[in-house]
């Protein structure tokens, strides 16, 4: 089983007030010989298209020394777990969970806008001491 992000609690917390179900945690991929575990699983009952929508949520922290290493391992793990949902769950969408000052400090300016659009990256920003979801991309 993987080790818990610092911020893993925060999120299942922004998650539930935001109205999402944590059904996962954590989701479990099994594929072949091997298993993967993306942090969270969870789910959004829609009562107006009467349609579950259902995400996978990788929450990191990027407390590391460099900002570079944490976003090359982010970003290694979201193409890893996105890869293998598309063929196990093709309906569930992966979101990256990322603070708010990773975001601004990563993710905000050119370089992390290209970064977002060319790996094609779903985040979830939240305020870990509020523990609320602040902006959802795209």
């Amino acid at each position: 089983m993987p080790r818990r992000d610092l911020y893993h609690d925060a999120v299942v917390h922004a998650l539930e007030k935001a109205g999402w179900t944590v059904t996962a945690d954590p989701f479990k991929l099994g594929y072949g010989t091997r298993n993967l575990y993306v942090d969270l699983g969870a789910e959004n009952l829609l009562a107006a298209v009467k349609d579950d929508q259902l995400i996978a949520v990788e929450i990191k922290s990027f407390l590391g020394d460099s900002e570079m290493s944490d976003l090359e391992r982010a970003l290694g793990q979201f193409v890893l777990y996105r890869g293998i949902l598309a063929e196990l769950e093709p309906e569930r969408r992966l979101y990256l969970a990322i603070p708010r000052y990773a975001y601004d400090e990563v993710f905000s300016d050119q370089f992390g806008q290209t970064v977002i659009r060319q790996h094609q990256l779903r985040l979830i920003v939240f305020e870990e001491d509020e523990q609320e979801i602040v902006q959802w991309l795209p």
